[in-house]
């Protein structure tokens, strides 16, 4: 199942789970907006290359719309209203005063020159300026594009519009980004952690760890388990896979990464084989890649106690279900993953308000928003008797079709 049928139909059981009235979900689960641009750009051989734009407003009932930018060659339409839906359900997860949104270009960022993706990353914003903003909607940083293509965003915005430093979160901290940003969504994954092991009597320290992924996401949560006490003892991503029923020395594996050295051939672990990360014995499995990992077919083989979603839509509907059955607990992608756009939202404050707020403060906010999401989870699975998944999207569901109907919605 694509990631689009995936989340609609969680929507939809979250819808009636909440007894919503038929014309307002289908009104909710229609996008407000979807662009479509071709950026073609001169190639630094003066060849010309074009690739396909898009970007998809999902929903605006609750702020102006928030959602990253990927650069990646599976990007299509359907994907990007996905990650567009789910941005939506997230931010009201959250409790931020946002709507989703989410935007990408098929290409291949690691085929193209540092210049070529300026003038890629420059055409697109000249094709949607005129339909993001301070208080529209406001991009960020995800899969294939960082701090520097958010940099380029702003300045290009800011031919048309001024200065404005609240169009892009994620940014260079010289440009007005926040600090605690670049660890964010790594360091939520940790919070949210935390708040579910206690739930079980458990603790960080003293835990075993799997992770599928090491980017940003992957190495930060690595790096702070590690920091708590915690015990990584499996680590993969797209040069291999490696284990340490000891533990991995996350430091000294991040420090053979930042020097070029593929997992695979780190010296403080043995190689294995990528197929059986996901289904390696350990109390904690967290796969931070891509989505759609956990399928019917790997599922029944899941060793892990608990899954932590710290990608997007990691886990198939079809899985979802085999693992419930086996009495693993899995933490969903909305909630689990939300602390790159809770300090985004947070730089978004500092941008407009011009005042900018030290790390200690940033990470203590964080912490905060995600304890509470996770209480009112747990207060949405008590009233509808459900798993935390559903919990997550009745939360996030009902907050948006409450501020739907406030501001007049007729049906």
């Amino acid at each position: 199942m694509n990631a689009l049928a995936a989340t609609s139909r969680n929507f939809r059981q979250a819808s009636r789970l909440l007894g919503l009235d038929s014309k307002l979900e289908k009104s909710l689960l229609i996008p407000f907006r979807e662009i479509k641009v071709e950026c073609t750009i001169p190639k630094d051989d003066g060849s010309l290359v074009s690739f396909v734009g898009f970007r998809v407003q999902h929903d605006n009932a609750r702020g102006p719309m928030k959602g990253g930018i990927r650069y990646h060659p599976e990007v299509d339409l359907d994907e990007v209203n996905a990650l567009a839906q789910l941005m939506t359900w997230k931010t009201a997860v959250a409790a931020l005063p946002y709507g989703g949104a989410k935007g990408g270009i098929g290409c291949s960022p690691g085929d193209l020159s540092n210049s070529e993706l300026e003038r890629l990353t420059r055409v697109f914003t000249q094709k949607i300026h005129d339909l993001i903003g301070t208080h529209t909607d406001i991009p960020a940083p995800d899969m294939g594009t960082n701090a520097q293509t958010m940099a380029w965003i702003l300045d290009e915005y800011s031919k048309f519009h001024g200065h404005s430093p609240a169009v892009v979160t994620g940014k260079p901290i010289e440009l007005g980004g926040s600090l605690g940003r670049d660890a964010a969504t790594g360091r939520g994954v940790v919070f949210a952690t935390e708040s579910l092991l206690a739930e079980h009597g458990k603790s960080i320290s003293g835990s075993t760890f799997i992770i599928q992924g090491f980017g940003n996401v992957g190495s930060w949560a690595a790096s702070i388990f590690h920091e708590r006490g915690g015990k990584v003892i499996a680590i993969g991503d797209v040069t291999g896979s490696i284990k340490n029923d000891n533990g991995i020395d996350v430091p000294a594996l991040i420090k053979h990464k930042n020097e070029g050295g593929a997992l695979k051939d780190f010296n403080g672990a043995e190689a294995m084989d990528s197929k059986d990360l996901l289904v390696h014995e350990c109390d904690v499995l967290l796969p931070c890649a891509l989505g759609g990992v956990l399928n019917r077919e790997n599922a029944p083989h899941v060793k892990a106690k608990f899954i932590i979603e710290a990608a997007n839509h990691p886990t198939d509907p079809e899985a979802d279900e085999i693992l419930a059955k086996k009495g693993v607990v899995v933490l969903p992608d909305i909630y689990a993953n939300s602390g790159g756009v809770i300090v985004s939202y947070f730089e978004w404050v500092q941008n407009i308000q011009g005042f900018m707020w030290d790390e200690e403060k940033v990470n203590m906010e964080l912490k905060k928003y995600m304890n509470s999401s996770f209480n009112n989870i747990k207060q949405m699975c008590k009233s509808h008797d459900c798993n935390l998944r559903m919990g997550a999207f009745t939360l996030g569901v009902n907050r948006v079709a409450r501020a739907t109907l406030l501001r007049g919605w007729e049906a």
